[in-house]
């Protein structure tokens, strides 16, 4: 075993893909192949299970890539320590439910970074994608939200991903809606009144259950339903159309101009957290992003943050 072959199962992994892989690393996609089978054949398992679609990771392939991180990291901080002259590369990968603190402490983080070498993912996607990503240690750390609702079955998902739960802050549910719309000038708001109004709501993909919905209530049966896939279109639905979304109430920078956050008249409390894999040491990087998590948090008043 070296560390190119892990190097290369790493790649292929975040990848999905051997041909992908092979374009990133500017190798071969034979070479890959190669390094891969024999690295199965060595260690005896199946590391990858391929289809017309791409690859994806057995469960012995998904054990040997959390123990191929930790050696890769190690190595590269070896390498960085006695590299004179040359700066540190440093990772961070995040997958997100769609918030704006997620974001901007990301964005904190990368600012802050006196590293000339880096290497930053964000990667805002579904429910299901997001215990994936920390499952599979494409990602060292996952954010989304729990409450009375999807507890039971997210925290199944948990267990099974051997994934843990970390709360940040508990949130009053909110209804966005633009400047415009006609229960904008509301102080609070019930189910009933949002009845009449197309209801926003991100896509979750092939894990379509109600219990992976990023917004709470999505189990409520609605007549009319517009799903869409990033943060961007959420805005321009919510200033163009007369439709709503619930979520925490915590507004993003873009969309402090032209939407109104109103709390919803509920006794469900949204939970919001993040996960990381159990088998995971984070990081200096991945701690600095967790610290500042904390920090955005604890400029908007309408959540209480956890310690």
């Amino acid at each position: 075993m070296t560390l190119q072959q892990l190097r290369y199962l790493i790649a292929i992994s975040e990848h999905g893909s051997i041909n992908a892989a092979a374009q990133s690393l500017y190798v071969s996609q034979s070479n890959l192949s190669t390094a891969i089978k024999e690295l199965e054949r060595e260690l005896g398992i199946t590391i990858f299970t391929r289809t017309n679609r791409g690859v994806t990771l057995t469960n012995d392939g998904t054990e040997l890539l959390g123990y191929a991180r930790q050696v890769i990291e190690q190595a590269d901080m070896m390498e960085a320590r006695y590299e004179r002259g040359h700066a540190r590369s440093m990772r961070l990968a995040v997958s997100t439910q769609h918030y704006y603190f997620s974001l901007q402490a990301f964005i904190n983080v990368a600012e802050g970074c006196a590293s000339e070498k880096y290497d930053f993912i964000l990667r805002e996607c579904a429910t299901g994608q997001i215990i994936e990503d920390v499952r599979t240690f494409r990602s060292e750390i996952g954010i989304l939200y729990l409450d009375g609702f999807n507890t039971r079955v997210l925290r199944k998902a948990f267990d099974d991903a051997d994934v843990a739960f970390f709360p940040l802050f508990d949130a009053q549910v909110h209804v966005f809606v633009g400047e415009h719309h006609p229960l904008a000038s509301r102080k609070s708001l019930k189910l009933a009144d949002l009845e009449p109004f197309p209801r926003y709501s991100f896509e979750q993909g092939t894990t379509n259950s109600f219990y992976y919905s990023e917004e709470p209530y999505g189990y409520l049966r609605h007549d009319r339903n517009i799903q869409f896939s990033d943060r961007g279109t959420l805005t321009n639905l919510l200033t163009s159309f007369n439709g709503y979304t619930i979520s925490t109430g915590v507004l993003s920078s873009e969309m402090h101009s032209g939407i109104v956050s109103i709390p919803l008249e509920v006794d469900e409390t949204m939970q919001v957290g993040y996960i990381m894999h159990n088998e995971r040491k984070p990081g200096d990087l991945l701690l600095r992003y967790i610290d500042e998590l904390h920090k955005v948090i604890a400029e908007n008043p309408t959540v209480q943050a956890r310690s």
